[in-house]
């Protein structure tokens, strides 16, 4: 993708990278009233049954992701028009998450600004290997890849790992405002359990919030797994890699039912958030749904994400995600047809009207994209 054409299609997503307090506020007063609400249901009902206290937990984990997304927006200042509203609402929202604010700003925006770049991978992403480097690794490394590639330690014990252990840590460059705000999470959050186990017992806090934790924990790093790790990502060189295509090619539209894209805040429409992170959660959908070349991106389901667990290495040649078994077969190396691949591109009607050479040279290359269904 050329200059021009990047440069248009972000100009096209700009009107949508505004804050609306109002909108804002509500979507605060819709997730962290019900969330609270419902952690006291789950503490009431552990006289009733501890099923039923499962069932609430899993809703509460539910609103907690969605809180967890609200932090996320604040991270990029796009919750509010003001940085400083942001930071002490992402500060509040990071307390609730365990996440502290500066710390994941920093390695966020690492992502952001590296995504798909084989040469700068190791900050704020999933550990991808491709095939040559797991190849020439030692055997500890390959292990240790294999290990961090588990389903279970990566979606179990990897967000135990990161939000109670990783995050109470600084990095080594860490400036001191850095450090303060990660000290002051470290202390609130001590505070709040403090509080909570004074006023309900440590054994009814574990039973309530440890599923809660567990599985919004989960399901935070399954969306973040899921939205770059599909067979046709994209990965390309320092000197190849653009910014827009890493953007639009590298993170999938996780189209899911209604009620799960609430409480993910929209997240799913990944391909919006990575070509523009000012945009707010609550105008995700909306930039999706009028900028055509959009909605001709990599589209995952629920039903077709869950291929995504097999996909552990990135084959350079193919350039296509990679089993490790077919990593071991010389025919790897072929462009091979997958079955959750369609080849006819989706015809959608144009919804605005061309008027340039520009825009035809955009379309064209965004259309010869392929979906998954």
């Amino acid at each position: 993708m050329n200059k021009e054409n990047s440069k248009w299609l972000r100009k096209q997503v700009a009107p949508y990278e505004k804050a609306n307090t109002a909108a804002s506020v509500r979507q605060l007063v819709n997730t962290i009233l019900p969330f609270c609400l419902i952690w006291y249901l789950a503490y009431e009902s552990l006289s009733v049954s501890y099923l039923l206290t499962l069932a609430l937990a899993t809703v509460g984990a539910g609103f907690m992701t969605r809180i967890f997304i609200i932090f996320h927006d604040c991270c990029h200042y796009s919750f509010f028009k003001s940085r400083k509203a942001n930071k002490i609402v992402g500060t509040i929202t990071g307390i609730l998450t365990f996440f502290p604010y500066n710390q994941w700003q920093h390695s966020h925006s690492v992502h952001h600004a590296t995504s798909g770049n084989l040469d700068k991978r190791g900050t704020g992403d999933i550990w991808v290997m491709t095939v040559n480097e797991y190849r020439e690794a030692s055997f500890w490394q390959r292990l240790s890849y294999r290990l961090y590639r588990n389903p279970f330690v990566m979606f179990i014990l990897g967000p135990i790992y990161v939000f109670l252990i990783g995050n109470r840590f600084n990095r080594k460059e860490a400036r001191w405002n850095e450090r303060f705000n990660t000290y002051f999470t470290n202390a609130a959050i001590a505070a709040v359990v403090s509080l909570l186990i004074w006023a309900v017992g440590w054994e009814a806090f574990l039973l309530v919030e440890g599923p809660i934790f567990l599985i919004a924990g989960s399901a935070g790093v399954w969306l973040f797994y899921v939205q770059h790790t599909f067979e046709d990502s994209y990965f390309k060189e320092d000197e190849h890699w653009n910014y827009v295509k890493a953007a639009v090619e590298g993170s999938s539209f996780y189209k899911l039912p209604k009620p799960l894209q609430w409480l993910t805040g929209n997240i799913g429409f990944h391909h919006v958030h990575h070509l523009s992170p000012r945009v707010p959660n609550y105008q995700l959908e909306a930039a999706h749904n009028q900028t055509l070349p959009l909605q001709n991106v990599p589209t995952i389901t629920l039903r077709t994400s869950l291929s995504s667990l097999r996909f552990r290495l990135w084959d350079e040649e193919s350039e296509k995600f990679i089993t490790f078994r077919a990593a071991r077969e010389p025919r790897a190396r072929k462009r091979k047809e997958s079955p959750t691949t369609v080849n006819k591109v989706k015809q959608i009607k144009p919804c605005f009207h061309p008027s340039s050479d520009k825009l035809d040279r955009a379309k064209t290359w965004f259309f010869n994209r392929r979906t998954i269904h």
